[in-house]
């Protein structure tokens, strides 16, 4: 039996306090003094503790990173001192679609590598834009083989990056007459890319990226200019992002990387052709824009020998260059059922980036029938970025993420990968699926609004008018 895929973790405090959802407010004056168990000692999670080693960086009211809301503290204090408000700069963090929630989310599991708890229980809504009005089956929640995390059954989250033969021709004897293309892999359903909208220009962050990638065995989008000094290192696991106008200066990083990413044009099949003729056996890539003619571009490039179709929506995820945009799971699966349309599904793979910003959209854009996905502001929240927006104006990083240590910044993305990888077992294991691939198109073991509510209160209330 080949040896079970795990990604290693090893706590990785932040390097600046964080921004702590809950502030401790503590009438002082009324207080004791003499409990020999105060309140404090006796957190569960440990928060006041961990607090106090930033106490030279925190001022009054104490901000409270990792409290899980069990409000222990505020019951069980002998005099009633303690309450718990929200911090008002947790409120600020992100915007409306990386909201703080998640934002402090990813920072926890990045520290920790483990997945976060509430002790208050879910409190957020239960429908929303995109992927927050779908809903995945968990009918085999209950039973208790489907364990992917405590190794009492293997779930694998392998997913294919290689072209696949449409079918097999045997000759006389029964050999093999089909020549089968080589096999490229990745252990995870997620890729890595440097997000190009904003980020430190840093090449302690890209290399941070890249040793997380390498130690995974997943894959990191990055630029030829970028690929200098240790970065070279971790060439197998690296993905040059190549133009149609600028690949023939870098034939030699083309006949040394796995994989290479070209930009999506004019005269992409002719390119295509001359770079395997570079290199036979080269997996290659189309990046395009996620807009309003993604699915009819898969459909033209299917005679191109291509591997993978890597599609590119905003920061949001919703399509780009169009009037009215979409967010990933309807784009995602107008693009899948194209290919199905034409027979041809299985001859290419399709990634998606931007906007996947928690385990759950991974899942999700899977069942809306993606292969994969590129995690991009992701990685950045890892390495404690608040996405403030200040790199994007010229302005200084607050979260000084050009002075990361690729060491830690390796650890720190590490961390989030295994804390997903860990949820994304959960759900595949609730599901009843042991393989990420299965998963691919599996609309019928997800649930969404539009339709439950058409079914159900349409014939009632009538159908909601959108404008």
């Amino acid at each position: 039996m080949p040896k079970k895929y795990h990604i290693s973790t090893k706590p990785a405090p932040p390097r600046l306090h964080p921004v702590g959802k809950y502030a401790t407010v503590e009438f002082r004056e009324d207080c004791a003094g003499s409990c020999r168990q105060c309140v404090k000692k006796k957190c569960v999670y440990n928060i006041f503790a961990d607090n106090y080693l930033h106490m030279s960086q925190m001022a009054d009211p104490q901000y409270l990173y990792t409290c899980n809301s069990c409000f222990r503290c505020v019951q069980e204090c002998t005099k009633g001192i303690f309450s718990r408000v929200v911090n008002p700069e947790y409120r600020f963090l992100g915007d409306e679609y990386w909201t703080p929630a998640i934002i402090h989310r990813t920072w926890y599991q990045a520290h920790t590598g483990s997945i976060p708890v509430s002790g208050a229980g879910y409190r957020g809504p239960f429908v929303g834009e995109g992927f927050d009005s779908m809903w995945t089956d968990m009918s085999e929640i209950v039973r208790p083989t489907r364990d992917g995390i405590h190794g009492r059954e293997y779930i694998n989250t392998m997913i294919e990056l290689s072209r696949r033969p449409q079918g097999l021709r045997f000759n006389k004897d029964m050999s093999l007459a089909t020549e089968v293309p080589p096999i490229l892999e990745a252990p995870v359903p997620m890729l890595f890319r440097f997000h190009d909208t904003f980020g430190v220009d840093s090449d302690n962050v890209r290399l941070s990226i890249a040793k997380a990638a390498s130690a995974m065995g997943t894959y990191l989008f990055i630029k030829p200019e970028h690929i200098k000094g240790e970065m070279k290192e971790h060439m197998a696991y690296l993905i040059p992002s190549l133009t149609l106008s600028t690949w023939k200066a870098h034939t030699d990083l083309i006949k040394a990387a796995t994989m290479v990413e070209i930009a999506y044009g004019p005269g992409l099949k002719e390119a295509v052709g001359d770079m395997r003729a570079l290199k036979k056996d080269l997996f290659i890539t189309v990046t395009a824009p996620l807009d309003a003619n993604a699915a009819k571009m898969a459909v033209e490039l299917l005679d191109a020998e291509i591997d993978t179709i890597h599609y590119v929506s905003n920061h949001h995820g919703k399509e780009v260059n169009v009037t009215k945009p979409r967010y990933l799971r309807d784009a995602i699966r107008d693009i899948h059922l194209a290919l199905i349309a034409n027979s041809a599904r299985l001859k290419v793979n399709l990634l998606f980036s931007g906007g996947i910003a928690m385990p759950e959209h991974v899942v999700k854009s899977i069942i809306c029938g993606a292969d994969g996905v590129v995690l991009d502001a992701s990685l950045l929240l890892a390495l404690e970025c608040r996405l403030c927006g200040r790199c994007a104006k010229g302005l200084s990083c607050t979260a000084k993420l050009e002075e990361v240590d690729p060491g830690y910044g390796k650890t720190r993305i590490t961390n989030l990968m295994a804390a997903w990888r860990n949820q994304i077992l959960e759900v595949l294991g609730a599901m009843g699926i042991r393989e990420a691939r299965r998963l691919r198109g599996e609309v019928g073991r997800s649930m969404w609004f539009e339709n439950l509510e058409k079914e159900n209160f349409g014939p009632l209330f009538g159908e909601r008018k959108v404008s």
